[in-house]
């Protein structure tokens, strides 16, 4: 395996591996405590507020889950500080920080529909180094670090062994600002529907990264994603086995929301599929 995004930063943090355990055992516990959250308000939620772009949603269960989690982590942790989706930066803001999504798909929660998840990662420097991710309705808790490798509850997974683009699981998703900007997505998806058995749009980023990870999807891109969307479920592709890299052929970056994760052996030939895509926004991958 290539030096992984998440072993680099464990070794650059110097959290040695008895320290990664422990602090991988909050993690888990702070994912598993939101997901609690999450389905004792499944199907009954009380409020459903939009944060200002068209489909952000937020509802009462992000938010009691975002406390619950952040009092968890503060209790825990009070070393290591948060980032969370709802309430910002608390806490010590140095290099080691919390990134949590209390609800990742909250579209999809707020319909009744399954797939959604709470996310829990640790980023040193702006890089993921361990995560956890609790997908309740499914009762899968999802975990990796470098120095346990990855696991869906208490079995170690890893990623498909699909050998060709053309007998692929694709999954990957549309960004907000897909009304107002021509980078959207939607090309790369027409493209890729044609070229391999199925392409899916999920509606939760954390939860499509752990199922290729477990194998169930062979692979997944997306743009225009935050931080919290990415920070636990790049561990756990790693730590199966996958790849995680930008598909503009450039270094991977947390911050550029753009990803592409899949087992080894598709990653060069989806790279170059996603390469020939969208016409209408020439930037996209660094072009002239």
């Amino acid at each position: 395996m290539r030096n992984s995004i998440c072993k680099r930063a464990a070794s650059e943090s110097k959290i040695l591996d008895s320290k990664q355990d422990s602090i991988l055992e909050v993690a888990k516990e702070a994912a598993i405590r939101g997901g609690n959250i999450l389905m004792k308000h499944y199907g009954s939620i009380e409020t459903i507020e939009n944060k200002g772009r068209i489909g952000d949603l937020v509802t009462n269960a992000d938010l009691e889950a975002e406390e619950e989690i952040i009092s968890f982590l503060k209790n825990k942790t009070p070393e290591i500080g948060i980032f969370a989706e709802e309430s910002g930066a608390s806490g010590s803001q140095n290099d080691l920080i919390w990134c949590i999504d209390p609800l990742d798909g909250t579209t999809n929660f707020a319909h009744g529909y399954p797939l959604f998840a709470t996310s829990v990662g640790l980023l040193w420097k702006s890089n993921p180094i361990l995560g956890a991710i609790s997908v309740p309705f499914l009762n899968e808790l999802y975990f990796a670090s470098p120095s346990q490798g990855s696991f869906c509850n208490d079995q170690r997974i890893n990623v498909s062994n699909t050998a060709s683009l053309k007998d692929s699981l694709l999954v990957t998703g549309f960004a907000y600002d897909r009304q107002t900007l021509l980078d959207n997505n939607y090309a790369e998806f027409c493209h890729l529907t044609h070229r391999t058995r199925g392409v899916r749009r999920g509606g939760a980023a954390s939860v499509d990264l752990a199922f290729v990870a477990n194998g169930r999807l062979d692979g997944y891109w997306e743009r225009g994603l935050a931080q919290w969307d990415l920070a636990a479920g790049i561990p756990i592709v790693e730590m199966a086995g996958g790849v995680i890299n930008d598909y503009k052929s450039e270094e991977f970056k947390l911050n550029n929301g753009r990803i592409l994760a899949c087992n080894p052996t598709l990653e060069k030939e989806l790279k170059n599929e996603l390469k020939k895509v969208n016409p209408l926004a020439k930037d996209s991958y660094g072009g002239n």
